[in-house]
């Protein structure tokens, strides 16, 4: 799975990455985040359906489908798994036609000592500074005010991830962003599995990041 994850790089650094247009009360906000959590608005790249291209919105991380009563269960549908996404009703029509990008410089991962104790693990790029993982989104229109909402695709972990946990978030190469996007035709499909070995590195770092409410760039620092 994917609960928390970081983004570090500039909105410059990700503009040029994605050249993706950021509106300009998106750069005037922007800082490093390096504990991003569910239900947290979070930074991701669509296709611009108005003006082509491409552009950087804010979405509510956890989905909320159309038909949903309550905007809270979006809680429960932070991710969405490659194996089921096109059959879930609370997925499919966002995997075929309402697929992003969701930008990202690492994410968290936990295990358990013997005496119980949650230990977090650091993932990051082994080359470069910057991943994207497949995310879909979906507009929930029954607050106040419409909401965009999104999920983080996951798969099954490589051999590498899979020594701290059994599934991983899909991380998607460049060259396959437009193919992801809808803008290369169809077959992302083909695009939902494991990151090749080698591609991730992981390390060790302080408990403190087990909160939601830390926050700063100690808490990927290896110990």
């Amino acid at each position: 799975m994917c609960g928390r994850y970081t983004v570090s790089a500039g909105h410059e650094a990700l503009a040029r990455a994605f050249l993706a247009e950021f509106a300009d009360e998106l750069k005037e906000s922007w800082k490093p985040r390096y504990n991003i959590t569910p239900g947290s608005g979070v930074v991701a790249i669509l296709e611009d359906r108005d003006k082509g291209g491409r552009k950087a919105d804010v979405l509510h991380w956890g989905l909320v489908p159309a038909w949903a009563k309550d905007v809270n269960i979006g809680y429960k549908l932070i991710n969405a798994r490659a194996e089921t996404i096109a059959e879930k009703p609370a997925f499919r029509a966002a995997a075929r036609e309402r697929r992003c990008l969701i930008p990202a410089s690492g994410f968290y991962e936990w295990t358990k000592d013997a005496d119980g104790n949650r230990l977090p693990w650091y993932i990051h790029p082994t080359d470069g500074d910057l991943l994207a993982f497949a995310g879909v989104w979906q507009t929930w229109d029954k607050g106040e005010e419409p909401l965009t909402t999104c999920a983080i695709v996951t798969t099954g972990a490589n051999e590498t991830m899979s020594k701290i946990h059994h599934r991983m978030p899909v991380v998607l190469r460049a060259e396959d962003w437009p193919l992801w996007l809808g803008e290369a035709g169809k077959g992302a499909a083909t695009l939902m599995t494991a990151a090749a070995e080698g591609a991730l590195a992981f390390h060790r770092v302080d408990r403190a990041v087990n909160s939601n409410r830390a926050s700063g760039p100690a808490l990927i620092e290896a110990i």
